[in-house]
C-alpha cells in the first residue's frame, strides 16, 4: 500500500490501467484515466498522447457531432399522431429498411474483408465447418464440441474486427495508403545525388540486357528511367534532350524485336525529332538507320531508300559506308531496279575494299552478282522475243 501511494507508482499505474482499457476497447474509461494522470502530471506527454489516441478511437466508433446530419426521413409517424399510419407504408417502410441492412450486411462483409486481410479467408473456412452438421456434433479430446469451437473462433475474429475498425476505420487506412503512396511518388521522382552517372549505368544495364537477348527486362528499365528523367528539369541533367532520345532509340529497338513495327517506328521518330531540335548529328543518324531499318523490315523499301540516302552524308568510317549502300541497293533489288542495286552494290564493295573488310567484300559482290544475273536475263529474254 505504501509503494501504491508514492507518485511515481501511482502515475505508472494510472497509465498502464488507461493503456490496458484502451487494449480492451473500454476507450471512455481509458480516457477518464488519461485525464486523471495528466491532471496530475500535465507535462508528461503519455498522458497527452493517450487522450488524443482515446479520443480519436471514440470519434471514429461513434463518430463526432460535427459529422451527424439529421435529416426528417423514415417513419415519423410517432411525432404526427394525428396521422394514421396505413398498412401499405409500413410495407414500404419495411421494404426499404430491408434493402438498407441487406447493404450494411454487404459493405460489412467488405470492411471486414479489408480489416481481417489474410485471416478473413480463414473465417470463411470458419463458417463453412459450421454447415458440416456430422463435424460440429462431435467433440474434441478435452470434452468441448466443435460446434462451440468453431464458434468462439468466430466470435474473436468478429471481436478483433470490430476492434480494429474503432481504432483505425477503412477510410483511414485508404487515406493512409493513398498518403504513403504519394510519398513514394515523390521518392521516385527525385533525382539521385548524381544524376549524369546514374543515366549512364542505368543506360549501360539495358545496353546490357538488350544485347544478351533480355529484350522484355531491357525494355521495361528503359520505360522506367524515360518516366524518371522526364521528371527532371534541365538544370538536373543538362543532355536531357539526348538522354530522352538515346532511350527512345532503346525502346525502339526493343520493340522491332518483338515485332511491334508501329510503336517501334514511332519511338524512333522521336529519337530523329528530339536530334533535329538539339542539333544532334550523332543522334540523327543513328534515328535515320534504325527508321530505315523499320522500313525495310515492313516491305516499304522506298521509304527505307529515302531515309537512307539522306543518312549518306551522316555516315562516318567505311564500315557504315559499306553496309549503308549495302542496305540501299537491297532495297533496290527488292524493287527489281536492278541497274540502282548493281550501282549501289559497287560502291558498297569499293567501301569495303578501302577497309579491307572480307565480309562485307563478299556481301557486296553477291548483291552485285545477284542485280547483273537478273538483268542479263531480262536482255536475253528480251532479244529471244524478238
Amino acid at each position: 500500500m505504501i509503494l501504491l501511494r508514492s507518485p511515481s507508482c501511482l502515475l505508472q499505474g494510472l497509465y498502464q490501467k488507461a493503456e490496458a482499457l484502451y487494449t480492451m476497447g473500454n476507450f471512455e474509461f481509458a480516457l477518464v484515466y488519461y485525464h486523471r494522470g495528466n491532471k496530475l502530471r500535465p507535462e508528461l506527454q503519455e498522458f497527452r498522447l493517450g487522450i488524443q489516441k482515446a479520443q480519436e478511437a471514440i470519434d471514429n466508433s461513434v463518430g463526432s457531432p460535427s459529422s451527424v446530419k439529421l435529416e426528417n426521413k423514415g417513419d415519423l409517424s410517432f411525432f404526427h399522431k394525428s396521422d394514421g399510419v396505413r398498412p401499405k407504408d409500413l410495407n414500404h417502410s419495411h421494404k426499404r429498411e430491408s434493402k438498407k441492412h441487406g447493404r450494411k450486411i454487404d459493405k460489412s462483409e467488405k470492411t471486414a474483408k479489408e480489416l481481417l486481410g489474410e485471416l478473413y479467408s480463414d473465417r470463411e473456412y470458419l463458417e463453412k465447418l459450421l454447415q458440416d452438421e456430422d463435424l460440429v456434433k462431435g467433440k474434441i479430446r478435452t470434452g468441448e464440441r466443435v460446434q462451440d469451437l468453431i464458434v468462439s473462433c468466430i466470435s474473436y475474429l468478429d471481436t478483433r474486427t470490430a476492434f480494429w475498425q474503432q481504432q483505425k476505420p477503412i477510410y483511414a487506412r485508404q487515406r493512409d495508403r493513398k498518403l504513403m503512396q504519394q510519398q513514394w511518388n515523390r521518392a521516385l521522382h527525385k533525382p539521385p545525388s548524381d544524376p549524369t552517372r546514374y543515366v549512364l549505368n542505368s543506360l549501360e544495364e539495358i545496353d546490357t540486357a538488350l544485347s544478351a537477348g533480355n529484350t522484355e527486362s531491357g525494355l521495361k528499365k528503359a520505360r522506367e528511367l524515360m518516366k524518371a528523367v522526364k521528371e527532371w528539369s534541365e538544370g538536373v541533367l543538362p543532355n536531357k534532350r539526348e538522354v530522352l532520345g538515346n532511350l527512345h532509340s532503346c525502346i525502339g529497338n526493343a520493340l522491332m524485336d518483338l515485332g511491334n513495327m508501329e510503336k517501334s517506328l514511332h519511338h524512333h521518330e522521336k529519337d530523329l525529332e528530339l536530334a533535329k531540335k538539339g542539333d544532334l548529328m550523332d543522334s540523327k543518324s543513328r534515328a535515320l538507320d534504325n527508321i530505315g531499318r523499320v522500313y525495310a523490315r515492313i516491305g516499304k523499301f522506298q521509304q527505307a531508300i529515302e531515309v537512307w540516302e539522306e543518312k549518306l552524308p551522316l555516315a562516318c568510317g567505311g564500315l557504315e559506308k559499306a553496309w549503308l549502300f549495302h542496305e540501299i541497293g537491297r532495297c533496290y533489288l527488292e524493287l527489281k531496279r536492278y541497274r540502282e542495286a548493281r550501282d549501289y552494290g559497287s560502291r558498297s564493295l569499293m567501301a569495303a575494299d578501302d577497309i579491307s573488310d572480307e565480309k562485307w567484300q563478299l556481301n557486296a559482290s553477291v548483291l552485285m552478282a545477284q542485280a547483273e544475273l537478273t538483268m542479263n536475263n531480262q536482255i536475253s529474254h528480251i532479244i529471244q522475243n524478238q
